[in-house]
Order: C-alpha cells, then sequence, then structure tokens
C-alpha cells in the first residue's frame, strides 16, 4: 500500500504544510489554558512557569538548531549523491542529541535545588524551595527525548518529507494538552492530590508527547527504508571523516542554538526578578508577586504564540529563497525577499497586536475569569510578541546571511538592557503610581527593540539593502491599524466591551475582530496596500487555494 504521508514536496507546498502544523500546535497550545487555569489557579501557574522555563534554555542548549543543521546537510549530501555521508550524518547526530539529552537531564537532577532557591530567593508565602525543585526536575524527563526527535524531524525534512515532522508536532501537543488538563483535573478534583504533584502530573505531559511523537517517526522511518535510500544521481562518492561531519552539524546549529538561548535569558531574567523585585521594591505581598509572574510566564504569554506563529511561518519560507538569491549574488532579489517578509509580519502582526491589547479584558475573562491583574498584563504585554517576532524576523536575516559577529553583538546588547533595566523600571514605575509589571514588560520591549534596531542599521549599512519600500509601506499600515483602532473605539459606544457570561464574552470578541478585520483589509485593498506587500497576484492566489475545484 502507497504511503501518501511520505511524498516529498517542493518548497511552497512544504512550507505550507510546515506552517500549518506550526499554526495547528500554537492553536492547541493557547485552547488549553482555558480549563488548565481554572484547575490549577495562578499559583499552579506560578510553578508551571518556573519549571518550563528552565526547561526552555535546557532544550535550547541540547536541540535548538540541530534540526534544521541535519536538514541542510542531509539534503546538500542527497542531492551531491554522498549517500554513505548522508547516513552518517544521521547517526551521529543522533549520537550528539542522546548524550546532550543526557547530560542536560543530569545537571538539572542535581541543580534543581540550586535553582529554585536561585528562582524565590528569601520570598515566603508562595512556592517553596521543595515545590519549585520537584517540578523542575519533572520536566527534566522531556530532555531525554526532545532533542533526538528532533533529529528525526531534520532527516526527514532533509529529504523533502516535511507531512511526518508536521504530524509528529500535532501528535506531539495533542498527547501533551490531554495530559495536562485531564491529568490535574483528575489529580485535583478527583483524586485530591497537592497541587505541587499535580502540576507534576500536568509538566509529564511534555515527556510523554514527545515520546509519542518520536515512536510515530521512528516506525516512519523503518517502513519506508526506500524512499530513504532512494539514489538519484551516482557518483564516485569521497571519503568524509566523522570529524567533518560533526563540526558541519556545529556550523549550522550554533547559530540558531544562540537566538533561541539569548531569547530564553529574557525569561530568566524575569523568573529571577519579578517576584523578588515586586515583593521588594513594590511592596506586593508575595502571593500577588507569583501571580503576576505566572502572567507574564504562562497565561498572557500564551497569546504572544499567535503573533510568533504567524514569524515562523514568514522564516520558514524566508530562509531557502533568501539563500539561493545569496549564492547566486542576487542583490536585488535579496533586497526585495528581506523588504517583503518584513512586510508581510507587519501587515499581519500589527494589527492582531493593537486588537488584542484592545481586546484584553474579554479575553482575559474568557480564558481564566476575573482577575485583578489579567487584562492589565495581557493589554501591553502583546507588544513584547509582536517585538520578539520582529526580531527573530530580523537576526534569522543575519544569521543567513552569515554575519555571527552582528548575531552575537545584537543578542548580548538586548539581554544586557533587560537585566540592567528590570529591577529598575519596576521601582520606577512603582514611583509614578504606574503598575510596576509595566517595568518588566518594558524592558523586554526595550531589549528586543534596540537588538532590531542594531539588526536594521547593519542590513542597511553593510549590506546596503534599501528599506524605503517597508518604510511607506509601514505608515500605511499605521494608518490601517489605527483607523481600525478609532472604530473598535467608537463601537464601544454602542456595543459593550465584557460580560459576566464568558459565552457574551466571545461573542463581543467576535463580533469586535469582524468589524476590526473589515475595517483593516478594506483600507488595505483601497489604498492599494495589500497588493503592494505581497504582490499583484495574491488574489489570484488566494482564489486558487480556497475555491480551485
Amino acid at each position: 500500500m502507497k504511503d501518501v504521508t511520505m511524498k516529498k514536496s517542493n518548497f511552497v507546498k512544504g512550507a505550507l504544510i510546515t506552517t500549518l502544523g506550526i499554526v495547528i500546535a500554537k492553536i492547541l497550545g493557547i485552547l488549553y489554558v482555558i480549563p488548565f487555569h481554572a484547575i490549577i489557579g495562578d499559583e499552579g501557574g506560578a510553578l508551571y512557569g518556573y519549571a518550563y522555563t528552565i526547561y526552555t534554555l535546557f532544550v535550547s542548549l541540547a536541540s535548538a538548531g540541530i534540526p534544521l543543521a541535519i536538514s541542510r546537510i542531509v539534503s546538500e549530501y542527497q542531492t551531491m549523491g554522498y549517500y554513505r555521508a548522508k547516513k552518517r550524518v544521521f547517526l551521529i547526530g543522533r549520537k550528539i542529541a542522546i548524550l546532550a539529552g543526557f547530560i542536560s537531564f543530569i545537571i538539572i537532577l542535581i541543580t534543581a535545588p540550586l535553582l529554585a532557591k536561585a528562582v524565590l530567593g528569601n520570598v515566603v508565602g508562595g512556592s517553596t524551595v521543595k515545590d519549585v525543585t520537584f517540578v523542575i526536575r519533572v520536566i527534566g524527563t522531556a530532555i531525554l527525548i526532545v532533542p533526538t526527535l528532533s533529529i528525526y524531524r531534520g532527516y526527514f525534512e532533509g529529504h523533502r518529507l516535511f507531512s511526518p515532522p508536521s504530524i509528529s508536532q500535532v501528535i506531539e501537543q495533542i498527547l501533551r494538552v490531554f495530559i495536562i488538563v485531564v491529568g490535574s483535573y483528575i489529580a485535583i478534583k478527583v483524586l485530591k492530590i497537592d497541587l505541587t504533584s499535580s502540576v507534576g502530573i500536568a509538566l509529564a505531559g511534555a515527556t510523554v508527547g514527545a515520546s509519542i511523537a518520536y515512536v510515530y517517526l521512528v516506525n516512519k522511518r523503518i517502513k519506508n527504508k526506500k524512499v530513504f535510500n532512494e539514489k538519484i544521481r551516482v557518483v564516485n562518492e569521497p571519503k568524509i571523516s566523522d570529524k567533518v561531519i560533526f563540526r558541519k552539524i556545529l556550523y549550522y546549529a550554533v547559530p540558531f542554538i544562540m537566538i533561541d538561548i539569548f531569547k530564553s535569558l529574557y525569561n530568566y531574567v524575569d523568573m529571577f526578578t519579578v517576584v523578588k523585585g515586586l515583593v521588594n521594591l513594590a511592596k506586593f505581598e508575595a502571593i500577588d508577586a507569583e501571580t503576576i509572574y505566572s502572567m507574564l510566564s504562562t497565561w498572557a504569554n500564551k497569546f504572544n504564540m499567535i503573533l510568533l506563529a504567524i514569524s515562523t511561518g514568514v522564516i520558514v519560507s524566508l530562509i531557502p529563497n533568501l539563500t539561493e538569491s545569496i549564492v547566486k549574488k542576487e542583490h536585488f532579489q535579496i533586497e526585495k525577499k528581506i523588504n517583503q517578509a518584513l512586510g508581510v509580519l507587519l501587515y499581519l502582526t500589527v494589527p492582531m497586536t493593537l486588537g488584542i491589547s484592545f481586546l484584553a479584558k474579554p479575553i482575559w475573562l474568557l480564558f481564566y475569569g476575573k482577575s485583578t491583574y489579567g487584562s492589565s498584563v495581557l493589554s501591553y504585554y502583546i507588544f513584547v510578541g509582536f517585538f520578539i517576532g520582529l526580531f527573530t524576523s530580523l537576526i534569522i536575516m543575519i544569521q543567513t546571511l552569515k554575519d555571527k559577529r552582528i548575531l552575537l553583538i545584537s543578542l548580548v546588547t538586548g539581554v544586557i538592557i533587560k537585566i540592567l533595566l528590570n529591577n529598575y523600571l519596576i521601582s520606577a514605575f512603582y514611583n509614578v503610581d504606574m503598575p510596576p509589571y509595566y517595568g518588566v514588560i518594558t524592558a523586554s520591549i526595550i531589549g528586543y527593540l534596540v537588538s532590531s534596531i542594531i539588526c536594521l542599521f547593519v542590513l542597511r549599512n553593510k549590506y546596503k539593502i534599501n528599506f524605503e519600500e517597508i518604510i511607506n509601506n509601514f505608515i500605511n499600515i499605521m494608518c490601517a491599524a489605527l483607523l481600525m483602532v478609532i472604530v473598535l473605539f467608537i463601537c464601544k459606544l454602542f456595543i459593550p466591551i465584557t460580560s459576566t457570561n464568558r459565552i457574551m464574552n466571545l461573542v463581543i470578541i467576535l463580533v469586535y475582530t469582524a468589524i476590526g478585520a473589515v475595517v483593516y483589509f478594506v483600507y488595505g485593498h483601497f489604498s492599494k496596500l495589500t497588493n503592494k506587500v505581497f504582490g499583484r497576484d495574491i488574489f489570484k492566489i488566494l482564489n486558487k487555494l480556497f475555491f480551485r475545484k
């Protein structure tokens, strides 16, 4: 029987499949928080956030960038006809992943108490060192599986087999969400287990989800050996040593590992400073400080995933196209693709950011219920998601241009700014009677903004990228977005913005979203903004995609 999921894909189809998998996984990652928050509350969310922030950094160290490295090298050797070397790339990559995962797990196991103490400091009244130590160790088990899983995904993608990795992402997320919601519900509501153990059960979902996704890809590889052994050309293959392959993997992987690590450091700075800073500098109670931290690390952060999913989709489509133009030394095409990528990103994320900020109150009531700080946090924190998406796109452009020095400078500068400003801005906002946690959010925004400016400056001055087109488009995008917001404020005079009923809040969100979208896209159509950003054939493409028989 023919395995339809194992057909090779061209770039466009592959990008669509990959992006669709990312978007579905992100949507699942957002929807589960409604029941999960209702089950574990803000205190449980803080515990969950502590563990996941630490886990993210170790996963970055152990596996970030490796799938891309394996994909690029496998694709390169496959094209050149170096089939023995291609197989050794997979085997060497798998050994690296297993070793990295095991070492990371041991480090987490041993250092968990020290990390917990560093997180909590001398703050009392909320989570204890024992609680945080336990959840860190639970989530650490996932690191035994995730790096190896990433190798398999990269190996499939290197053969232009995009469906299985995307399906594995969805499988991983479905199982993870199921265990998070059902496991925590049974633990707390049925078995009456304590909160810390219940959060531990929820965190175990990451390990189970990754394990089943791993089994799925291993099975796919075994059942489709002919596809992986296919020879498209016969050449006299040179002998390539394991040392050369190992260095090649590191060469491709390290820049992406650096990007993930430095982005994780923003969360680490918050983890080590938010609770202590709000308690010591802004006179918050420990339980309130942990509640706000849980919102920053877990609950409000979920909505940033929407913006990040869009930036990821743009990046997935951009890298191979930009790389091709760089190899061919087509400066005009490099400039065009960078401008178009930024244009698409801004066109989609600017209105979404402003819209979510405007609807923060009904969104928070729909997902989490009443909260003293929730809507206030979300209305501002969503802008962090916007700037992360912008910075990520720019830094990937710099990485694709192989400018490691600027890559490092922009990453380090942003993190240093975040470290220097976090506590200072908590105190400054408190002293002027503004929400002190806005200082934390502002520090992140400034850090990502400065890093983005560095990237733009380098692209403009070193690589001679002309941003006149994107500047004009951005002005138009802001005009459209501001018109949208003005219309929404006018609607607020006639349509209530919130309700005590969750279903009504959903209706309110849908109504305002529809009105805002119509205003934004109608302006974009009549001002020719949509054509300028996507190209003149955008409506023909959409028609073929959605209405072709």
